[in-house]
């Protein structure tokens, strides 16, 4: 395992909650179809991300061939920023890109009854905190017929892999430069939980 694979499930969970629009890839190498879907993590009492929860257009091709083969490949990307020498404060320091990723292989299973209240999870996710949160009440009716042209599905997880190139390689003082300098909080603040102790 190398330096930047060491996460534990809390950090899975920020970026899965930070994050929510993911690819899923099914349909197999020769044949892959993909569609960029915000999902909604689930999580057992370890911690442990243990499904995803969306839903998609039944149009979609992905549709298609998850219900030929269940099998899927969900990537998650968090903050990603372009790293100068100008940050690191040294000319002699070659340039990088820092980023998060995770990686979930899966089984996706469509089920009508979860359409309703996968879109409920969804709302409240991404509504919450909001001055005036939107309810799908809103919509009226043309909500009921929205709802018959999307299927919702759970992903339950078979394993995952991660990357969190953060800057833990980084000596101190240029780590120190980096987060002082570079102007993407999202990065910096990433930067410096995979560096607690060191910034």
């Amino acid at each position: 395992m190398t330096l930047f694979e060491r996460f534990d499930g809390a950090d899975v969970r920020k970026l899965v909650e930070d994050y929510p629009l993911a690819w899923v890839c099914g349909g197999g190498a020769a044949d892959i179809e993909a569609s960029l879907l915000p999902l909604i993590g689930r999580f057992d009492a370890q911690g442990d991300l243990v499904e995803l929860i969306g839903h998609l257009m039944r149009t979609n091709p992905l549709h298609a061939a998850l219900l030929s083969d269940p099998r899927a490949t969900i990537l998650f990307q968090g903050p990603d920023s372009y790293v100068s020498p100008e940050h690191a404060g040294l000319r002699d320091w070659a340039p990088t890109w820092n980023y998060a990723q995770v990686k979930v292989r899966a089984a996706v299973h469509f089920d009508d009854a979860l359409t309703g209240p996968s879109l409920d999870l969804l709302i409240d996710a991404m509504e919450k905190g909001r001055l005036q949160p939107w309810t799908k009440e809103e919509l009226g009716e043309r909500y009921h017929g929205m709802l018959g042209r999307i299927i919702g599905f759970r992903a339950t997880v078979a394993g995952l892999t991660g990357k969190f190139k953060l800057g833990q390689d980084e000596g101190k003082d240029t780590l120190a430069s980096i987060l002082g300098t570079l102007p993407d909080a999202a990065m910096t603040d990433w930067m410096r939980r995979f560096n607690r102790g060191r910034s």
